[in-house]
């Protein structure tokens, strides 16, 4: 969302919400720009990320541009944002990831971002932890393997062993955008499982306690306040193990 002065890329102005909805104009300036965005349980960089996932998973583009240039300037780099939409073509779907792509391009030709600057289609990926996917491998298998081999097969080789490897974003980023997805797209069955591996990673629970509220603008009160019983019960077993 932009101010009435159009910035780069911006998809609509406050100037133009105010002449339909001047009351969320000013929700806006005063609750996302001026309060939600300037709360300290997250930083802007790590809110940057969790704002593009959740755009992403629910394939609203008219914030990409904006959301995209913000995220830039609060220190995510071209190659992460490169690395996200790689990541959440995964979690989100093809073709959500590429309309984030076509809304993103105009951002990254103003910027004269050169794909050079972007991670190699195959870089060296970072350790797999052999044990912790063993383990994962194994309950998967022992669940679906037999219904589902074609899935529990590309689920180990091609996400576990492959795309969580990739060194465009730090662990503890692509796990933030893929619970912020999660929680986005109202897939909250799967988020305990990704929040465990967020918190593993580095994620502190007021840190993931902010992630649910920040959604709660961007995603709506109903997808948080359905991730918060989920959310809750990971907390409360981590603190009891």
């Amino acid at each position: 969302m932009s101010n009435q002065n159009t910035p780069r890329s911006a998809a609509i102005t406050l100037a133009a919400v105010r002449a339909v909805a001047p009351a969320l104009a000013n929700y806006t300036e005063a609750k996302i720009v001026g309060d939600l965005w300037q709360r300290p349980e997250l930083s802007a960089r790590d809110r940057g990320i969790v704002t593009l996932a959740a755009l992403i998973a629910r394939n609203q583009t008219i914030g990409i541009p904006h959301y995209t240039n913000l995220a830039l300037d609060h220190g995510v780099q071209p190659s992460e944002i490169s690395e996200l939409v790689t990541h959440l073509a995964f979690y989100t779907g093809w073709s959500n990831a590429f309309s984030a792509i076509m809304a993103m391009e105009q951002v990254f030709a103003q910027r004269a971002i050169d794909v050079a600057e972007l991670r190699a289609v195959s870089p060296a990926l970072l350790p797999l932890d052999e044990t912790a996917e063993a383990q994962r491998a194994a309950r998967v298998d022992a669940q679906f393997g037999q219904a589902f081999p074609g899935m529990v097969q590309y689920t180990a080789d091609l996400l576990f062993r492959d795309l969580w490897l990739r060194p465009g974003l730090a662990p503890r980023d692509r796990s933030l955008a893929t619970v912020s997805a999660l929680i986005a797209a109202g897939q909250v069955a799967q988020v305990p499982y990704h929040l465990n591996r967020a918190m593993d990673n580095g994620l502190t629970q007021a840190q993931a306690a902010e992630v649910v509220t920040h959604l709660a603008f961007y995603a709506g009160w109903p997808c948080a306040f359905s991730a918060m019983p989920v959310v809750k019960d990971v907390f409360e077993q981590r603190a009891a193990a």
